[in-house]
C-alpha cells in the first residue's frame, strides 16, 4: 500500500523452541538471510523490584541466556521476527505457510530443494496453472513454505 511505513507492515514472528541460532544459519545458508538485529535472553534487563511473576522476561536460566530472546531477520526484502521463545519443546507451526515467489523457475527448484532437506515435501515443485513452479515444503524446524516462480506473460 503506498504511503505506508515500514512499521506497519505485518511481519511473521517465528518462534522455534530452543533452536533459533540453528535456523538464522539454516535460512542464512539456504535462502541469503541476513540478520539485522538479534538480542539474547542474558541482554534484557530484569524486571524492576515490584513486577508480578508474568511481567517481563522474569529471571533469566544459564540454559536460557544464550538463546535468541528476539531476531530481525530479511529474508528476500521481507522482515521476518525469530525467537526462541520459551524453549518449551517442539515448535509447532500449524495453521500458516510462508509464501516465497522467486524470480526464476531455477532460484525456484534451488531454494525448494535446499528448504526440502531434512523437512518433508508436502507438494512436489511443478507446474501450476497459477505459476510456472509451484511446490510446497515444511521445512526442518517444521516451518511450512509455497515456493512459486511466476507464470510467463499471457499474450
Amino acid at each position: 500500500m503506498q504511503g505506508q511505513s515500514a512499521s506497519q507492515a505485518i511481519k511473521p514472528y517465528l518462534f522455534f523452541d530452543g533452536r533459533c541460532d540453528e535456523a538464522l544459519e539454516f535460512y542464512t545458508r539456504t535462502l541469503g538471510a541476513r540478520v539485522e538485529q538479534l538480542f539474547r535472553f542474558k541482554d534484557a534487563p530484569p524486571p524492576p523490584p515490584d513486577a508480578q511473576p508474568q511481567e517481563g522476561c522474569g529471571p533469566v536460566t544459564a540454559e536460557m541466556a544464550e538463546k535468541v530472546m528476539h531476531a530481525c531477520v530479511t529474508i528476500r526484502g521481507t522482515m521476518v521476527f525469530v525467537s526462541d521463545g520459551m524453549c518449551q519443546g517442539k515448535a509447532e507451526f500449524k495453521g500458516v505457510s510462508l509464501a516465497l515467489e522467486l524470480p526464476t523457475d531455477a532460484e525456484a527448484e534451488t531454494a525448494f530443494a535446499a528448504l526440502a532437506e531434512g523437512g518433508q515435501v508436502q507438494m512436489p515443485m511443478g507446474p501450476a496453472f497459477f505459476a510456472s513452479r509451484f511446490g510446497m515444503v515444511a521445512d526442518r524446524f517444521g516451518v511450512s513454505w509455497m515456493i512459486t516462480s511466476p507464470a510467463p506473460a499471457r499474450a
